[in-house]
C-alpha cells in the first residue's frame, strides 16, 4: 500500500465511523474555521449555482453540508469501489482530493490535483492521438472544446456534432465555427427521452445556464441514440446536470460503437461516482480516469474519461 490508497482508506474509515449527526457537525465546525473572505466567496459560489444545496447562516441554513453528508454516508461504498476502478494515480489522488475537501475543506490536496498540462478532455497521456472521429460535442458553448480538439489533435475527423441549448450561445457558435467543414451545429438538448427543455440564465456565465426538463420548455430535447445514426468515436458532454439522462439516450452508442466518453462528473453530488457506475453497467469494458482543471477551493470542473 502506498500513501494515497492509506490515505484514502482512512478517510474512508472516518466517514464510516462517524454517525451522520457528528459528520455533519465535523464538517461544520471544519466550515466556521475557514477564514472569512473564502468562506463567504464559497456561500456566494454555493447560492449562485444551487448545484450542491444552499447555505444561509443567518437562518441557520446549512443544505450544501447536509447534502453532502448524506451523500458520504449513503455512498461510501459506491466511492470506495470507484476507487479501484480507477486506472492510475492521478485519478486516485483526485478522487482523494475531493472527498478530503469535502470532509475537512483541505485546499492544499485539491491545488495539487489541478491539471496544468493539458486542455480540460483532452489528455494526451490517455488519448494520444486521433484519427477519424465522429465527435459528440453536448454543451458546445461557443465552440471551445471542438476548438481545443482541432489543436491538440488537427483535422482528424469526418464529422463533428455540436449540440447547444441556448439560443444567443448558439449563434456564436455557429459564427465561430462556420469555416470548418463537417461540423453540424444543433440547438437541441440531449436527455433519455424525446421532449423539450427550458433554460435559466445563470446570470454570470452563459456556459453555466441550467437546464431542465419541461413540458413548457422551447428547446427540443432529443436523445443520441435517435438523433445520430452513424457511428460515434467520441461523446464530451458538460450538460449543467443532465449528464446522466444524456447517457441513458445514447446506451445503444455506448454498447455499439463504444466511442470514448469525456463526461463532466460535478453538477450533482452523486455523479462523481453514479456515471462511472452506469457507465459500466452499459459496457463492462470501459476503463475510467479522473482529470481535474478547476480552483483550489471546492473542486468543480471534473471530467470523467472512460475509454
Amino acid at each position: 500500500m502506498n500513501q494515497i490508497d492509506l490515505k484514502f482508506a482512512l478517510l474512508l474509515q472516518e466517514i464510516r465511523n462517524l454517525s451522520e449527526s457528528e459528520l455533519y457537525h465535523q464538517i461544520r465546525l471544519a466550515f466556521e474555521k475557514i477564514p472569512d473572505v473564502t468562506r463567504n466567496n464559497m456561500i456566494s459560489f454555493f447560492n449562485q449555482f444551487l448545484y450542491w444545496g444552499s447555505i444561509d447562516i443567518e437562518n441557520n441554513n446549512y443544505e450544501e453540508i447536509e447534502l453532502k453528508v448524506k451523500e458520504l454516508k449513503n455512498h461510501v461504498d459506491d466511492f470506495e469501489e470507484l476507487y479501484v476502478c480507477l486506472e492510475d494515480y492521478r485519478s486516485k489522488k483526485l478522487l482523494y482530493a475531493i472527498l478530503n475537501n469535502w470532509v475537512h475543506y483541505d485546499f492544499a490536496t485539491l491545488n495539487e490535483v489541478i491539471e496544468k498540462c493539458y486542455d480540460d478532455y483532452f489528455d494526451l497521456d490517455l488519448i494520444p492521438s486521433c484519427n477519424n472521429e465522429v465527435l459528440v460535442d453536448l454543451g458546445a458553448y461557443t465552440g471551445d472544446s471542438i476548438i481545443s480538439f482541432l489543436r491538440n489533435y488537427g483535422d482528424t475527423y469526418n464529422k463533428i456534432y455540436a449540440y447547444e441549448i441556448t439560443p444567443e450561445t448558439y449563434q456564436v457558435l455557429v459564427a465561430n465555427l462556420k469555416d470548418y467543414s463537417n461540423i453540424v451545429c444543433y440547438l437541441k438538448g440531449i436527455g433519455d427521452k424525446k421532449g423539450a427543455i427550458s433554460v435559466i440564465n445563470s446570470g454570470v456565465d452563459a456556459s453555466a445556464n441550467v437546464a431542465f426538463i419541461s413540458d413548457e420548455g422551447v428547446v427540443p430535447m432529443v436523445t443520441l441514440d435517435e438523433d445520430i445514426g452513424e457511428a460515434i468515436t467520441i461523446i464530451k458532454a458538460d450538460i449543467e446536470g443532465l449528464e446522466q439522462e444524456a447517457l441513458r439516450g445514447a446506451v445503444n452508442h455506448i454498447k455499439n460503437d463504444h466511442p470514448k466518453l469525456l463526461i463532466s462528473v460535478y453538477h450533482k453530488n452523486e455523479d462523481l461516482w453514479k456515471i462511472p457506475k452506469m457507465i459500466k453497467e452499459i459496457d463492462s469494458n470501459y476503463k475510467f480516469y479522473l482529470r481535474y482543471h478547476g480552483g483550489n477551493v471546492y473542486p468543480t470542473e471534473i471530467t470523467l474519461i472512460a475509454i
